[in-house]
């Protein structure tokens, strides 16, 4: 298949962002960059993996699981994020969203799975901590919310200099909207209030970045992460300070950019 070539391609400070026509070819593109990062990767030792779980991911998970390059069988693979108080089985967990859209299809050599359902957060958070401080991720495969966060590090309680690794944190309403506005659940009040996520610091020492973020409602995100501050009233735009991180937007998401 021949690869997909961005209509434009420009650098904001370290951050490289490229602008497909649309969600098909914005997650092939982005999976695409996923082979060539393995082709870049010393030895035949395992590969540490982590990946965001939302609609938004759906077309480039899709590509990644044809991507020749990925040698599944070496994947250390976490997940950003993930409910407190809903089971795994639920369908709007992010369990559920990975198992169904990558991990029961390609089968990771190891999968660590972020317990959603623990009656001890702390003792929970301070586990999968512990996993993640091993050794720094390889590739982070993350997207950026509508009101900027990363994983679960909404504005009011986002930190680039995060002591914790998983914390516990209380949803942004704007966050919660937004698992209304794609779908995943019927209602405000239905959205659970906390949840588990990957701090900051250990995406920022991921070695490689690929972020993906299609769609018309991530827009104003984008022009802030791109356009405003480097700091917590939006929380991707430290992905302007990473070496190795890649934009990937779609006409939509880019669609406030001058």
């Amino acid at each position: 298949m021949e690869p997909v070539k961005p209509l434009r391609r420009f650098q904001v400070d370290r951050l490289t962002v490229q602008i497909y026509e649309d969600r098909e070819s914005l997650g092939r593109a982005a999976a695409a960059a996923v082979g060539q990062l393995w082709r870049q990767l010393p030895g035949s030792g395992p590969v540490r993996m982590i990946f965001a779980a939302a609609p938004s991911q759906n077309e480039f998970l899709a590509h990644l699981q044809k991507q020749p390059e990925v040698d599944w069988g070496r994947v250390v693979a976490f997940h950003l994020d993930e409910y407190l108080g809903l089971p795994a089985s639920a369908p709007q967990s992010f369990h559920t969203y990975l198992r169904s859209h990558l991990f029961d299809t390609v089968h990771p050599g190891t999968i660590h799975w972020l317990n959603g359902e623990t009656t001890v957060p702390a003792a929970e958070c301070a586990r999968y901590g512990a996993l993640l401080d091993a050794a720094p991720l390889d590739i982070a495969c993350v997207g950026v919310g509508e009101n900027g966060h990363l994983a679960f590090n909404d504005p009011p309680v986002a930190d680039f200099e995060d002591p914790y690794t998983v914390k516990v944190v209380e949803l942004d309403p704007k966050d919660r909207q937004q698992q209304v506005n794609d779908g995943c659940f019927p209602s405000l009040d239905a959205v659970p209030r906390q949840a588990l996520t990957v701090t900051i610091p250990p995406l920022i020492r991921s070695r490689a970045i690929v972020c993906v973020v299609p769609g018309e409602r991530k827009a104003v995100a984008i022009r802030s992460l791109l356009t405003g501050p480097i700091d917590t009233s939006c929380p991707a735009s430290i992905l302007r300070r990473h070496p190795q991180a890649v934009l990937f937007l779609d006409q939509a998401s880019a669609s406030a950019l001058a």
